[in-house]
């Protein structure tokens, strides 16, 4: 009997590296619904899928701040843009602050995509690129929230709020309130949660001691509990490979 997910991932080109995040392709074969917990990691999902009982559809994933328990459909197979968090202005081009934590079915022809696309990993990797480079064509970026946004994730969000907003001149006040309003989420809940994303490899590894910057121990491990719903140690143990956090899935 096979049992494994099958993942495949593809960087995007320079131009869109400000934008997306990864282009992934997950197939489930096992032969029978797999319970996992999904884990938060910043991202913001577009997939195209199909299974058994669904059929084919288009959901946008917003961003997740909690653990996200599912069943995985036997057989399934997904499609993904992962985006990072300037592309919901500039390439989505409406907030996602009301699906916090939810997922929001599309169109069956969202961005001219259809069930044959499923196909071709590489040729939907094409099209999705394309289609993003079109749109970007028709708008000009505030390179402001791009000098933003370079600075959190190379960071991982290691940055304070003060200190993000004193390098690129922009106040507190108006970050957050733009980040409430894209996002439904602080700026400061977002940076906590790459932090988190940062030191799900770390646990995976054995290291149960903080290498991101918590305050202690115990702030640590609180943290780890609040998006994992269970401890470092525990989720380190991950029973049947039950918890997963997409960006940080072995490459097959």
């Amino acid at each position: 009997m096979t049992n494994e997910f099958v993942y495949h991932v593809v960087k995007p080109p320079a131009a869109l590296a400000d934008f997306v995040e990864s282009f992934w392709r997950l197939e489930n074969t096992f032969e029978e619904d797999k319970e996992i917990v999904v884990v938060p990691d910043g991202r913001v999902d577009l997939f195209i899928s199909r299974s058994a009982k669904q059929g084919f559809h288009i959901t946008l994933a917003g961003v997740e701040s909690e653990p996200d328990c599912v069943a995985f459909e036997a057989q399934t197979v997904i499609f993904a843009v992962s985006f990072k968090l300037l592309a919901i202005e500039y390439v989505i081009q409406q907030p996602i602050a009301d699906f916090l934590n939810r997922v929001i079915f599309l169109p069956d022809d969202f961005w001219g995509f259809n069930a044959g696309d499923l196909s071709d990993f590489d040729a939907f990797c094409s099209k999705a690129g394309k289609r993003i480079l079109d749109i970007l064509s028709q708008t000009k970026v505030d390179p402001r929230k791009r000098q933003l946004f370079d600075a959190i994730y190379s960071s991982q969000g290691d940055r304070s709020v003060q200190d993000l907003s004193e390098q690129i001149q922009w106040g507190e006040r108006q970050i957050n309130r733009y980040f409430q309003s894209q996002f439904g989420i602080s700026l400061k809940s977002y940076c906590t949660i790459l932090r988190f994303r940062a030191s799900f490899p770390h646990i995976k590894e054995g290291k149960l001691s903080p290498e991101q910057n918590f305050t202690d121990q115990a702030h640590f491990i609180r943290e780890i509990k609040r998006f994992s719903g269970v401890t470092p140690k525990e989720l380190l143990k991950n029973v049947n490979d039950r918890f997963i956090q997409f960006s940080t899935l072995p490459r097959k």
